[in-house]
């Protein structure tokens, strides 16, 4: 168990934007940062980080919470897991009550996966570097291709011994669990019960989840056997998940992130060259065809990818065919193609690292134009080939969401294709016609299979007056009720109220000789009368009357940092907005936006005095409803004096808050 002052260190230590950063491309946005949400697909930025409060939100999808929280959601961690993980990244050191026997075999078996394959890929790298056969085969193969010691080191590339169970018995030996050597694929059970190992006689190139750790391997053969497969990869596990990872990009990313462009190549082997030629954002799909996750996966650090095919023009045709989808996450796509034969790895090392660079930065063409260009190349003369091209063309323009730049493809393709734009577009519009078609229908068809009706939000009721004529007969029971089930939804007054607490609680009072008392203090003193009716809501009032009473008044960031997730979630939600006015718009249109802050007299007793309004609104109303059921004057009477009574305090509030009540 972690102490409370190393959790207290991690979390004054640990900055939302850094942590956050690491995972998301943010872009400064008024006194917010803002970028596309990693927990669900979308290519208008919904996510933001107010660094001020050291919390995220997503108004897209809702999820919201500080840097712990952030690791959590994103890395599938444990609260302690996370803290760890934390601790780490800012080097703190962390100081734990030692674990019982129980509550160390009760480890998560999730970690126990990186540890073990962290494991080997320490053990790889110390086969290539210290045993003879590492030296002798793996180290030599790599410097006959050229590579410096100081890129396969950077990427803990490692050599696998030729022997069928070398890693399996050092890292049983070694107190590592076979179980979790089975579950990530390092050892092998066959049907006869032997265990041996996957990767053997193989220079091994560990792949990291974007935070560093190790979650699985390639291992590439060194043998001309054409029946022993090149490439083995690991299987499909708890950590590792192919077709979400990309290799490379834990060295890449900050490079990514800020020269605003990833280079995609194929191999492992290519992304070590281009490297090696100073080239840092370059990542690889390794082993898997591209998918949307790892389309989407780039999209978090920059909208712009430049992909680099090998040489072999059969391959740049079958590969074309899948990177529509690239268009369609809206993406910008460049191509770099390599004379024939070559792929990024041996061109750069056949023209040096200088002559590399240059050549990435004078042969980038835009995917659309590079496409037209191949296929027009293998069509020849030949109309009804040339007419297939043009429809295919078209048909990658039509997946590009962002309209201006589909207009500037089409007529680029125009002069390219020697066709009128006017045709290109209409054939333009009889796709995206038939695709909006397409998914009308088939929403139609879910829509008729789903039982569950569609609920729709509205914004809260204005607070209602009394009835008319309180003895007004035509006024039916059925209205009255309707009109208390209307004054009873105070939900966004009491929401008002925390945001209030958590925005202003720890500040002093500043008006009507108060200096001594604090906000928090001041709202709950004149809410004793009211019963917050939402749990949740009622929860955090308890939460901070019991801390007030300790004498400690909770801060904005204690209640956010709170460990019941309910609560933590509330206040981010009450505490956040995802409008943000433009820093010049006040002196550009010369129109100002009070602050509340600047009078905190009527923000403080405005939301007091609004919340109150809405409940003596559900006791007039309530009372009135009451009144129609009473056939006895004594018992009339009574409610007359209670009805009286609410009015006189709704007409108080009122003329505080300047509305009027219309009769």
């Amino acid at each position: 168990m972690i102490n409370r002052e190393t959790i207290d260190k991690i979390m004054d230590t640990a900055r939302i934007e850094e942590v956050v950063g690491d995972f998301v491309h943010l872009k400064k946005r008024g006194t917010s940062l803002i970028g596309n949400c990693p927990f669900h697909g979308e290519k208008t930025p919904s996510f933001h980080v107010s660094v001020t409060k050291g919390i995220y939100k997503c108004f897209g999808c809702g999820k919201g919470g500080d840097s712990v929280r952030f690791i959590m959601d994103h890395e599938k961690y444990s609260y302690p897991e996370a803290l760890k993980f934390l601790a780490n990244k800012y080097n703190i050191e962390v100081e734990e009550a030692e674990l019982s026997p129980e509550a160390a075999e009760a480890q998560s078996a999730k970690e126990s996966l990186y540890i073990v394959s962290q494991y080997a890929a320490a053990f790889f790298v110390k086969q290539l570097w210290e045993t003879d056969e590492g030296k002798g085969i793996g180290l030599s193969y790599f410097k006959e291709r050229g590579f410096r010691e100081d890129i396969l080191k950077k990427f803990e590339v490692g050599y696998s011994p030729d022997v069928w169970d070398a890693l399996t018995q050092n890292a049983t030996n070694a107190g590592h669990k076979l179980e979790f050597l089975e579950s990530t694929g390092l050892s092998i059970k066959n049907d006869n019960g032997k265990i041996y190992d996957r990767f053997r006689g193989r220079v091994m190139f560990p792949i990291h989840n974007f935070t560093g750790r190790v979650i699985g391997f390639g291992g590439r053969t060194l043998k001309t056997d054409k029946n022993v497969p090149k490439y083995v990869n690991s299987p499909e596990s708890e950590i590792y998940h192919k077709s979400n990872v990309l290799y490379g990009l834990f060295h890449a990313k900050k490079a990514i992130r800020d020269l605003d462009n990833c280079y995609l190549a194929e191999g492992y082997a290519d992304v070590l060259s281009v490297h090696q030629a100073g080239i840092e954002n370059v990542v690889a799909s390794s082993g898997t065809s591209l998918t949307v996750e790892q389309i989407k996966l780039i999209g978090r650090f920059t909208q712009n990818i430049t992909i680099l095919f090998d040489g072999d023009a059969a391959g740049i045709k079958a590969s074309l065919r899948g990177l529509d989808m690239i268009l369609e996450e809206g993406l910008n796509v460049k191509i770099v193609s390599f004379p024939d034969g070559h792929d990024p790895d041996s061109y750069m090392h056949h023209v040096g690292a200088g002559a590399f660079k240059t050549y990435l930065e004078n042969n980038r063409k835009d995917f659309i134009l590079y496409k037209a260009n191949v296929l027009l190349k293998d069509a020849g003369d030949d109309p009804i080939k040339r007419a297939g091209i043009i429809r295919d063309i078209v048909e990658s323009i039509a997946k590009i969401p962002d309209q201006i730049k589909a207009s500037v493809f089409i007529r680029e393709s125009s002069n390219l294709l020697e066709i009128e734009e006017s045709v290109l577009l209409s054939e333009l519009n009889k796709i995206r016609s038939g695709k909006v078609k397409k998914n009308f229908e088939s929403n139609q068809r879910a829509n008729a299979q789903s039982s569950q009706p569609q609920s729709y939000s509205s914004g809260a009721p204005e607070p209602l007056g009394p009835p008319d004529d309180l003895w007004d007969d035509n006024a039916g029971t059925l209205d009255l009720a309707d009109k208390l089930a209307e004054s009873n939804d105070d939900e966004p007054q009491e929401r008002e109220i925390l945001r209030l607490i958590l925005a202003f609680g720890n500040v002093l009072v500043n008006w009507d000789q108060n200096e001594d008392l604090y906000i928090g203090s001041f709202i709950l003193q004149n809410l004793t009368d009211v019963i917050f009716k939402k749990a949740i809501h009622d929860r955090i009032i308890k939460y901070y009357w019991e801390s007030a009473e300790m004498g400690k008044l909770p801060s904005e960031r204690d209640i956010i940092q709170n460990k019941d997730r309910e609560i933590s979630e509330l206040a981010i939600n009450v505490s956040t907005s995802q409008y943000i006015l433009s820093p010049n718009w006040e002196d550009k249109h010369k129109i100002y936006t009070p602050l509340e802050a600047n009078n905190l007299k009527k923000t403080i007793l405005g939301g007091i005095y609004h919340l109150k309004l809405r409940k003596i609104d559900y006791i007039i109303n309530s009372i009135t409803l009451e009144l129609k059921t009473k056939e006895k004057i004594e018992e009339q009477e009574e409610l007359m004096i209670k009805h009286t009574n609410a009015k006189r305090v709704q007409k108080l509030i009122t003329d505080y808050l300047g509305i009027t009540i219309i009769k």
